[in-house]
């Protein structure tokens, strides 16, 4: 069950992935989907909020969407945004911000921004692109060889949303520590119970 804390998190989050869309969007070479600042806020929500308050903040923000709030970068909201050609990479964030989160608790406290910056790259950009990738396919009519060579653009950009998105979460963790979980001494042998 979420407590008040989570739930004001998970409103937070959601709020600063949407005032991240006002980061004017940048469409290269007339791909049809725009490079934004909030896939930062993605790697972001699941760094500092952890897997499941993580995911639920970009939930919580799709919902807004889906409701026609313009949320997104460029100003777009309504159901429209869910059968263009970005809608791979919408189904994606969720998955994205849970798979960082989960990444970033198994490292545990304290947070180190290396390891940080690499579950964003695993989760913030290998588990994002893949829905991404078969969205731009389905939707986009591209094969799906030329929806990753497409997708190749957005590398630079994500790499170094990544690290100052662990840059940031490093601040953030040093600030308020309680918000993952402390790493568990592996070396140390369970206690047992005597008879």
């Amino acid at each position: 069950m979420l407590k008040s804390r989570d739930l004001a998190l998970i409103a937070i989050f959601a709020g600063i992935i949407a005032a991240l869309g006002l980061v004017p969007a940048v469409s290269p070479f007339g791909i049809a989907v725009p490079i934004t600042a909030q896939s930062m806020g993605i790697m972001l929500a699941g760094a500092i909020l952890g897997a499941k308050r993580g995911a639920l903040s970009v939930l919580l923000l799709l919902a807004l969407v889906a409701v026609g709030l313009p949320l997104l970068a460029g100003g777009r909201g309504g159901l429209g945004v869910f059968v263009g050609p970005s809608v791979g990479f919408l189904i994606g964030w969720p998955i994205a911000a849970w798979v960082v989160g989960l990444l970033t608790e198994r490292i545990g406290r304290p947070y180190r921004v290396v390891q940080g910056a690499i579950a964003n790259i695993l989760g913030g950009i290998l588990a994002l692109y893949v829905p991404g990738i078969i969205g731009m396919s389905v939707v986009g009519g591209l094969g799906l060889i030329e929806a990753t060579t497409t997708s190749a653009v957005f590398i630079p950009g994500d790499l170094a949303k990544a690290v100052l998105a662990a840059v940031i979460a490093g601040g953030v963790h040093a600030a308020y520590p309680g918000l993952i979980p402390a790493r568990r001494d592996r070396s140390a042998a369970p206690d047992r119970v005597s008879a």
